[in-house]
C-alpha cells in the first residue's frame, strides 16, 4: 500500500524551500528534480520541462492496463504562498514530524498530495500493479499566482504531453470536513472564474488646498465603495444547487431550493462547518484588495488605481460584467488585470463514482458531497485542452483539525494518519477509475 513512504515523501517536499512571490519569483526546479528521481526509482521516467530559469514543471505517463480508455490526468503544483518562520512554532521548511503531525508550508496546500501521486506510483511499481487508464501525472509550478509559468505554459506549449487526457483531479476536495456530527467527503465538480479586475480614475492634479472636484481619489472611493457594499443575487448553478441538496440531505436539514420562500441564510444557518462548501458560491462576488493613489499629502493626483478579487460563478460572466459597469459608474474606467474560466463538470459521471467508491471504502459511514469551488486551480488552466477537472486530494481529518484555516495559515500542519487514509483512497480511485 501507497502509506508506507507518504509521510517521509511529504515532509522531504516540505524541505524543500517553493515559495512563490508573485510576479514571477519563484523557484520549483528543486522540488521537480526531486519527485523525478523518486518517479526514477520506481521506474517511471519523467519529463522536466522549464518554462523560465528556475520555474520547473514535472509530467510523466504511467500506462493503464486498458490503453483504449480516455487518460486520466493527475496533477498538483510544487509552489507555496509565502511564510514568516518568526509566526510558526516551528520553522515552516522544517517539515517536522511530532505529535503525529508533519508540519510546514505546503503540508496541506498542497505537497501532501503531490507525495501521495508519488506513494502510489512507488507502491504500484513495488507490488507489480497499476492503473486500468492511463494516469498522466503533471507537477506544476505557480499556481499560487497565475499559473503561466507552470500549467497555463504547459497548455500553451505541450499540449502533446496530455493526448488523450478527458478529466482530471487535483486539489480542493476529496477531504474529511466535520459538521453537525457527521462526515462529508466534498468533491470539486465546479469552479468560479477568476475575474481580477483594476480600476482607474484620472482627473485633474493639483494643489490639495483648493477646492477641486474632479478629483480622481474622490472619483475612485466611491466606485470601491459601491463594489464593496453591492449584495450580489443568489444563482443556483447545477453543481450549486446539487450541492445545496446534497449537503442538506446528509446533514437533516430540510430545505427545498425550488420553493419561492427558499432563504440561503436561513439554510446556511442550519449547516455549522459545512456551510462553507455554499456561502462562497450561491453568488458572485467582488472584493476590493489593493489601493494606490498620490505621492504627498497637499498634492491631488490626476489618476488613482484600484484592485479588486472578482470570482464569477460559470454562466454569469455576462451579468458580472455588466453589473461592474454600473457600479464603477462613468468616471471610472475598469479592465481586466487577469482573468481565468469558470469551469463545471458532471457530477453523475463515472469518475465522480469511482471517487466516491474509494472515500466511502475507507469510511464506509461519511458522505461524499458535491460543491463548487470559490477561488480557482490549475483545472482552468487544463481546460484548455478539452480536460474537465474535479477536485479530489483526500486526507482522512480528524474532528479535531480544521483543513480550512491550514491552507495559507501559520502552523499548517497534516495528521499522519490524514496522510496515509488518503494515499489509500487515491491508490483505490487511480487503480479503479
Amino acid at each position: 500500500m501507497p502509506d508506507s513512504d507518504v509521510t517521509a515523501l511529504t515532509s522531504e517536499l516540505i524541505q524543500i524551500d517553493t515559495t512563490n512571490r508573485g510576479g514571477g519569483d519563484g523557484r520549483e526546479r528543486p522540488a521537480a528534480e526531486y519527485a523525478a528521481r523518486r518517479l526514477s526509482e520506481a521506474g517511471i521516467e519523467s519529463t522536466l520541462l522549464e518554462s523560465a530559469p528556475g520555474r520547473t514543471n514535472l509530467v510523466a505517463r504511467i500506462a493503464g492496463s486498458e490503453p483504449e480508455r480516455p487518460a486520466l490526468l493527475v496533477h498538483g503544483h510544487l509552489d507555496v504562498v509565502p511564510a514568516n518562520a518568526a509566526d510558526w512554532q516551528v520553522h515552516p521548511f522544517s517539515g517536522e514530524i511530532n505529535d503525529g503531525m508533519v508540519w510546514g508550508r505546503g503540508a496541506i496546500d498542497m505537497k501532501s498530495m503531490v507525495a501521495m501521486v508519488l506513494a502510489v506510483a512507488r507502491a504500484w511499481a513495488r507490488e507489480g500493479r497499476g492503473p486500468r487508464r492511463d494516469v498522466v501525472v503533471a507537477l506544476t509550478a505557480d499556481e499560487e499566482d497565475t499559473g503561466s509559468f507552470g500549467a497555463g505554459w504547459l497548455a500553451d506549449q505541450r499540449p502533446d504531453l496530455f493526448e488523450g487526457c478527458t478529466e482530471g483531479v487535483s486539489e480542493s476536495g476529496g477531504y474529511t470536513l466535520h459538521a453537525n456530527g457527521r462526515r462529508l467527503y466534498p468533491i470539486g465538480a465546479a469552479e468560479r472564474g477568476t475575474a481580477w479586475l483594476k480600476l482607474t480614475a484620472r482627473g485633474s492634479a493639483g494643489h490639495g488646498s483648493r477646492a477641486h472636484r474632479d478629483n480622481a481619489v474622490a472619483a475612485l472611493a466611491a466606485a470601491v465603495n459601491r463594489i464593496a457594499e453591492h449584495r450580489w443575487p443568489v444563482r443556483l448553478t447545477p453543481t450549486v444547487r446539487a450541492a445545496v441538496v446534497r449537503v442538506c440531505e446528509a446533514l437533516d436539514v430540510p430545505i427545498d431550493p425550488d420553493a419561492a420562500d427558499f432563504d440561503p441564510d436561513a439554510m446556511l444557518a442550519q449547516l455549522g462547518p459545512a456551510r462553507r462548501l455554499l456561502e462562497n458560491t450561491l453568488r458572485n462576488s467582488t472584493n476590493p484588495t489593493m489601493l494606490e493613489a498620490g505621492y504627498k499629502v497637499n498634492v491631488i493626483p490626476s489618476a488613482a488605481t484600484a484592485h479588486v478579487d472578482g470570482r464569477v460563478l460559470p454562466g454569469a460572466e455576462e451579468e458580472f460584467e455588466k453589473t461592474v459597469e454600473e457600479l464603477t459608474g462613468p468616471n471610472v474606467d475598469w479592465e481586466y488585470y487577469h482573468r481565468e474560466v469558470s469551469l463545471s463538470a458532471p457530477v453523475d459521471s463515472p469518475t465522480f463514482a469511482a471517487m466516491a467508491d474509494a472515500v466511502l471504502a475507507e469510511d464506509p459511514g461519511g458522505h461524499v458531497v458535491p460543491y463548487c469551488v470559490g477561488g480557482g486551480t490549475d483545472a482552468k488552466q487544463f481546460s484548455r485542452l478539452g480536460i474537465l477537472g474535479y477536485g479530489f486530494a483526500p486526507l482522512t481529518m480528524p474532528e479535531d483539525l480544521d483543513l480550512q484555516p491550514l491552507v495559507h495559515g501559520v502552523d499548517e500542519r497534516v495528521p499522519v494518519e490524514a496522510l496515509e487514509g488518503g494515499a489509500r483512497i487515491l491508490d483505490r480511485f487511480l487503480s479503479s477509475a
